[in-house]
């Protein structure tokens, strides 16, 4: 098995964010590509805002866009033990202090640097102090005694050579008042207990990796390799954000993407292979490549986004497409009327309609609502369009035809195509003065699959009855 190790690590707080899904997609594909192992690690130390139905968000949208992790998930605030554990070993070995600075000095510190126009960062001044000076009453915090002179630099795959001047970092806390370890300290401990060889992550963190460079430093650690990706913007070149749309990756499911497609339009999103658009996860794993991600924001086009994944339904096997709509279905039955779960019988018609119907759609949603004329109730409601295609002269037409239909011994697409044309030229009438009230009757519509389709789709009885319905007298 390959040494390479990623991980991906959200936060719970919200959903997966599609900028999450594409850093997870992007540790997976490194890993996979390499025969190595992805982790993943829930950072949950901000109890306040971690839920247990956001975990639940990110294991579920991890699942349905098909990124499978090695392992038990991991739980960062189950690991704070081992955190503390660091902390006190960096005091042991003098990397580390504690510091008495109160609430009151700290934020005047931070008002005098604000006035005097200076970064906001803390002085120093328990550094080299001695603790027998420490006050009365004051739980002290655990800093790392970072090196005040020279440089930190990370080799980043992505970014290259990025240079921070150490006078320009304070000392940052490690563990609070409390006993409670930081986000910087855990992450640290986390991926060198974990193994990570390889941390890819949004370039939002990019000022995380020097601080978590220094502490790999100060506890004797070798720190793993480093590509900070550029963040996903918004059509405008704005930061995505909910003005510019869905955010979280079960929005899409439910907005009827297919995951196939959307991992095919988030691994294009920051990195490329030549000219080359459409990507099976096969093709995606071979050519992944760290050294094709641009240093520059990728923005989200959700009009390429709808023609791949119209792409994908057309290329995707009917059944499988029947299933996709069933799983979504308790978001999208209920304002439809449509059962929970999906009836056996709407299944069966479903998937004998599906050639027809997946050929126009770009979305599930769009598939089932074109799949209207077989889900809806008697008597159908009929929209705008095809009320226009069913007035009097139209009606008449249609019960003129039927006694034809009735009498029809086998009833197949061929048979009714047979009746109905034999029909409009024995009236002397343009196949579509018949076809599009007919559709109009028997779907609710003016736009479907072809009719003659719909119509051995539907079946004998239920096509009469609805002609029935649409026919006065």
């Amino acid at each position: 098995m390959s040494s390479v190790v990623t991980r991906f690590a959200p936060s719970p707080t919200g959903y997966l964010h599609i900028g999450g899904a594409r850093t997870a997609l992007f540790n997976w594909l490194y890993a996979r590509r390499f025969g190595g192992r992805m982790l993943l690690r829930i950072e949950d130390t901000d109890r306040e805002r971690s839920t247990q139905g956001a975990i639940d968000a990110i294991l579920d949208g991890m699942r349905w866009l098909g990124l499978d992790w090695d392992g038990d998930v991991i739980y960062q605030y189950a690991r704070a033990e081992r955190h503390r554990e660091a902390a006190m070993s960096l005091l042991d070995s003098g990397n580390a202090y504690r510091c008495y600075a109160t609430p009151e000095e700290l934020t005047a510190m931070r008002e005098a640097a604000r006035a005097e126009g200076r970064p906001l960062r803390y002085d120093g001044r328990w550094r080299d102090r001695d603790p027998s000076d420490a006050p009365a009453g004051v739980k002290p915090v655990i800093r790392l005694r970072a090196p005040t002179e020279g440089e930190t630099v990370v080799e980043d795959a992505v970014q290259g050579r990025v240079v921070w001047q150490n006078k320009d970092l304070d000392d940052l806390v490690l563990l609070r008042s409390d006993g409670n370890p930081t986000y910087m300290l855990a992450v640290v401990v986390d991926d060198h207990d974990m193994g990570v060889t390889q941390v890819i992550r949004g370039d939002d963190h990019l000022t995380n990796a020097a601080r978590q460079r220094q502490i790999f430093d100060a506890l004797g650690w070798e720190a793993p390799a480093m590509a900070h990706i550029p963040l996903i913007h918004g059509a405008d070149g704005a930061k995505l954000s909910k003005r510019h749309g869905a955010l979280g990756v079960d929005a899409y499911r439910d907005l009827g993407y297919l995951p196939a497609a959307l991992r095919n339009y988030l691994v294009r999103l920051g990195w490329s292979h030549g000219d080359q658009e459409v990507f099976s996860t096969e093709e995606m794993v071979a050519a992944f490549d760290l050294k094709a991600i641009g240093r520059s924001p990728a923005r989200f086009d959700f009009a390429k986004l709808e023609n791949l994944n119209g792409l994908y339904i057309r290329g995707a096997a009917d059944a499988d497409l029947v299933q996709a709509i069933a799983d979504v279905l308790p978001a999208l039955g209920p304002s439809r009327g449509i059962p929970v779960p999906m009836a056996p019988d709407l299944r069966d018609r479903l998937n004998a309609a599906m050639p027809g119907l997946k050929e126009r759609a770009k979305t599930l949603v769009e598939l089932l609502d074109s799949a209207y004329y077989l889900t809806a109730m008697r008597p159908l409601v009929l929209d705008e369009k095809a009320k226009g295609l069913l007035g009097d002269e139209a009606r008449a037409r249609l019960a003129a035809l039927l006694p034809a239909l009735e009498a029809l011994p086998d009833w197949d697409a061929a048979a009714t195509e047979g009746a109905v044309r034999h029909f409009a030229e024995a009236n002397g009438l343009k196949l579509g003065q018949i076809a599009q009230p007919l559709r109009a009757a028997l779907t609710g519509r003016a736009t479907s699959p072809p009719v003659f389709d719909v119509m051995a789709v539907l079946g004998r009885a239920e096509c009469l009855g609805r002609l029935h319905d649409q026919i006065p007298g």
